[in-house]
Parts: C-alpha cells; sequence; structure tokens
C-alpha cells in the first residue's frame, strides 16, 4: 500500500491530481488547524531558543532575509497528509470500484475468412501426409 501511496504522489494522473486538487482544498482548513496547532510547536522544539522555531535570518535587522525551514517542513506535512487522506479515502475504494465493474479483456475473435483458410490447410496437410 506504501508503495501504491508513492506512486500515486509521483505518477501525476490528471484525474487523480484533479479530485487530489478539489479535496485537498476541501480539508484545508482541518489540515491547516492540525499543523498549526500540533506539528508546528513539535517543530519549534527543535528550533532552540529561537523563537520562529527553526528559522534564522540571513541579514540581521532585515525580514525578507529570514529563512524559516519550519514553515517548509509544516508544509511538507501538510501535503502528505492532505495526499494520504485523499488516496486512501477517495482514489483507493474508487480504484476497487472500477476493477471491480471492468470488463474481463475479451480475445478478438477470429474472421471466418481465416477459420476457413486454416481448415483448407489442415485438409491440405492431411491429404499430404495420407498421400492421397
Amino acid at each position: 500500500m506504501v508503495r501504491e501511496f508513492r506512486d500515486f504522489v509521483l505518477r501525476g494522473n490528471v484525474i487523480e491530481l484533479a479530485t487530489a486538487l478539489v479535496i485537498g482544498l476541501a480539508f484545508q482548513a482541518l489540515i491547516q488547524s492540525f499543523v498549526d496547532n500540533l506539528i508546528n510547536p513539535i517543530v519549534a522544539v527543535f528550533g532552540g531558543q529561537n523563537i520562529d522555531g527553526l528559522a534564522f535570518t540571513l541579514v540581521d535587522g532585515n525580514e525578507a532575509s529570514t529563512i524559516d525551514l519550519g514553515a517548509i517542513i509544516s508544509a511538507i506535512i501538510a501535503f502528505l497528509i492532505t495526499a494520504a487522506v485523499v488516496f486512501f479515502v477517495f482514489v483507493k475504494p474508487l480504484n476497487r470500484v472500477a476493477a471491480r465493474f471492468a470488463a474481463a479483456p475479451q480475445e478478438p475473435s477470429t474472421p471466418d475468412d481465416v477459420v476457413l483458410l486454416r481448415e483448407i490447410r489442415d485438409l491440405l496437410r492431411d491429404r499430404r501426409d495420407t498421400g492421397v
């Protein structure tokens, strides 16, 4: 199942990505609350005394030069949670339903002229073998 999830995330199927977008937008508030109130405090623990968690400023006094690794980690976690929910709640069950209703592949029927030619070939072979 983990392999299928990885393939789903990396494959980029248009229908599945469109579904993921719609469902992801629907789950955005729930996931954002989860990340803001649970994941961010845990990530900030690893930032030590820095009030921004894992953020650091390249140029002192210039807020535009702040790199916030905690926000990046939180965004990755939010994406993975969204992708997992979409995959396990929507895509996986829909794939099972589609597989169940998919028609078994039928072998192409042989045209009548080909059948007739095979019969003639077999009759000629039998005639040759018997010496008639």
